[in-house]
């Protein structure tokens, strides 16, 4: 008998402490304040945000269907949003299957309830599983939404999800439409707040998208830390073409027009888009679905590249052009700043926060829609089609001679840095699976590098704070060493040499102390990647670990943990009220023993990642930012300390 059999045929150990009533069922909206990661992706600043983008997606909705022409968004004091509309109004009367709940109720209290299922009362929407609302109602602290339908008013509130009382008759009134307005609950997001450039961001994304509305944003004055506008019409007829235009600047392109149109509805669905080829912009494709942003693309992404190339080849076919065929998708996105919308029925995405578009008629779509329109484009200006083709040609032949010819090897890498000892190689050849640690000081090196899987992971310390490249002139840069030793080992080169697909691992981790040097010195690498390698970001290769600042240990119980407040927490829930608790602060990874900063920091699987995102809707905000922070003018930062002074605290050190 095998010892498989074995394991089947063995006498059953009797079950403990799991029966039947062991077995929740959560009802109602519980579910969704229990797991929000779930619903809305997590409890961070994004998650927040999507709570503004649910709502007012479905204002946008009733806008692109033809029932609303202005839309107001408003944040106030204490985190306090609204949003209206004059659209049609959600319904209020009684529904058919719950007759004791309004329509109102219940698309607000019950998961999968909503008007844009079948099709009849949108043709196309944002939302398709009737969960936005009702999950920004479950998160929220508090919900009041107001209706108005044929001249007749009704409000009604929420609190945590569950409705207060019933529907209230407000009488009459002479307009129409729903005004949504909510507070986060710090139950569930914490200290997280609403940021005012963000929420200004994406309305104006929204105005971009559709040109038949208007968007009047407002937010109380002293919530602004920046640039953005307390109060702002945002209307743009010109549609895409005034969005790649206040995104591209007047950097120099290719070719002196832009590549822009659209197609309306044709029962199949609408597809907008607006680009240019800009070598010095930082090469960037925003897409969009029903006006609900997809980062991660999908397949209306895959048809725009696969349009643009077979339309370039065919060109450099007929102009007999025997250098064609080099050119891939790649090339001719390489240096492209584009911008791409679609309006689809029922469109697939993975996942609720509907970041990729995976239905394959966009794809169709897409593709047929400006393959058509970008062979015009360019049979209009054949000279401009030529040097459009000859500049993706010349990108083509750079991709290959760098294929051919890498600008670093891992064993040339080791060696051309000189430094025996201090780049601690993996012994994986291939990128894929493969992470450096970057380190402050050999004392944290030799920590990491015992502590390290040898196979997968790199180690490479950096002797203390490396050069601020935010307020350094560029000769400094170049003489830099530490900065030089640390672009060498990456193999990835850096500026407008940067190579996405030469970088020698795939996962490049910053892993400093825990406490107030070890954050200047990220902050410094945070800025170093920014500005020299934003690419490294935006593909998602840059990570923060996060290190345990606190053991604790009493008898066989040891557990670390990241923070004060976190070491708080643990000593109330893990820890009985009077047990004596030893309580150790670690100074610096170096101290910890090799086997210690494995296990919380560097293992997979019982470490913590973050990985840097700067999502489209921030990009401004951040390079605003990293200037008044990093840059070259100190009055910058002071400004910014008085500001923020009210928001600092003490803390042990």
């Amino acid at each position: 008998m095998s010892k498989s059999q074995d394991l089947f045929d063995a006498a059953p150990t009797p079950s403990k402490g799991y029966t039947a009533k062991d077995i929740e069922v959560l009802e109602g909206l519980e579910p969704v304040r229990r797991r929000p990661g779930m619903y809305i992706g997590g409890t961070d600043v994004a998650a927040l945000h999507h709570l503004a983008a649910e709502i007012l997606d479905n204002s946008m909705d009733e806008a692109v269907a033809g029932h609303a022409s202005r839309i107001e968004i408003e944040l106030a004091q204490d985190d306090i949003l609204t949003v209206r509309d004059n659209g049609r109004g959600m319904p209020v009367d009684a529904h058919p299957k719950f007759k004791n709940k309004s329509a109102l109720e219940v698309i607000m209290t019950t998961l999968h309830a909503g008007g844009k299922f079948g099709g009849k009362v949108y043709e196309t929407s944002g939302g398709l599983h009737g969960v936005g609302a009702s999950v920004v109602n479950a998160l929220s602290e508090w919900m009041e939404v107001e209706v108005a339908r044929d001249k007749h008013g009704h409000k009604m509130r929420f609190e945590r999800g569950k409705a207060i009382g019933k529907l209230k008759d407000m009488g009459a009134v002479n307009r129409r439409g729903t005004i949504s307005r909510f507070r986060p609950d710090r139950q569930i997001f914490g200290e997280v707040e609403f940021s005012p450039a963000r929420l200004y961001r994406m309305a104006k994304s929204k105005a971009y998208l559709f040109r038949g509305v208007e968007i009047r944003w407002k937010c109380d004055p002293a919530l602004i830390k920046d640039e953005t506008p307390a109060e702002e019409v945002l209307h743009f007829p010109g549609g895409l073409a005034d969005f790649l235009s206040g995104e591209a600047g007047k950097k120099p392109t290719v070719t002196q027009r832009a590549f822009y149109g659209r197609s309306d509805s044709n029962g199949k669905g609408a597809v907008e888009w607006a680009m240019t080829w800009a070598p010095e912009v930082d090469p960037f494709l925003y897409s969009y679905c029903n006006t609900i942003p997809t980062p991660q693309g999908g397949t209306h992404e895959q048809g725009l590249r696969n349009a643009l190339t077979r339309a370039l080849r065919a060109h450099g076919e007929r102009t007999n052009n025997r250098k064609t065929s080099l050119v891939t998708p790649d090339d001719l996105m390489a240096s492209a700043c584009a911008i791409l919308s679609v309006f689809i029925r029922e469109p697939e995405f993975q996942g609720q926060t509907k970041d990729k578009l995976s239905s394959p008629d966009a794809q169709r779509l897409v593709e047929n829609v400006v393959r058509d329109h970008f062979d015009h484009w360019l049979a209009e200006s054949p000279q401009e089609a030529d040097k459009l083709l000859d500049f993706v040609i010349d990108q083509a032949e750079d991709r290959l001679k760098r294929k051919q010819e890498k600008e670093v090897s891992r064993k040339a890498a080791t060696r051309k840095l000189r430094l025996p000892g201090k780049l601690a190689d993996c012994t994986r050849d291939a990128a894929e699976g493969t992470e450096i640690f970057l380190v402050e000081g050999d004392s944290a090196g030799g920590s990491a590098k015992q502590a390290r899987d040898r196979n997968t992971q790199a180690v490479l310390p950096l002797r203390g704070k490396i050069l601020n490249v935010a307020s350094a002139a560029a000769g400094k840069l170049a003489q830099n060493q530490e900065l030089s030793d640390l672009v060498q080992a990456l193999g990835c080169g850096s500026g407008a040499k940067y190579r996405d697909e030469d970088l020698r691992y795939e996962r490049v981790i910053i892993m400093t102390d825990a406490d107030v040097d070890g954050a200047h010195i990220a902050s410094l690498l945070l800025t170093f990647f920014y500005r020299e390698m934003p690419r490294l970001i935006s593909h998602g290769h840059l990570y923060l670990a996060m290190p345990p600042l606190y053991r604790l240990s009493h008898g066989a119980t040891t557990i670390y943990a990241r923070d004060d407040k976190h070491r708080e927490q643990l000593l109330k829930s893990t820890f009985k009220a009077n047990a004596k608790v030893d309580v150790s602060r670690f100074k610096g990874l170096g101290e910890m023993m090799p086997a210690q900063l494995k296990d919380t920091t560097m293992k997979a699987g019982s470490r913590t990642l973050v990985r840097v995102e700067i999502a489209d809707d921030m990009r401004k905000q951040t390079e605003n930012l990293v200037e008044r922070l990093m840059g070259k003018k100190p009055e910058l930062r002071f400004a910014f300390i008085q500001e923020n002074a009210q928001f600092a605290k003490d803390v042990d050190v």
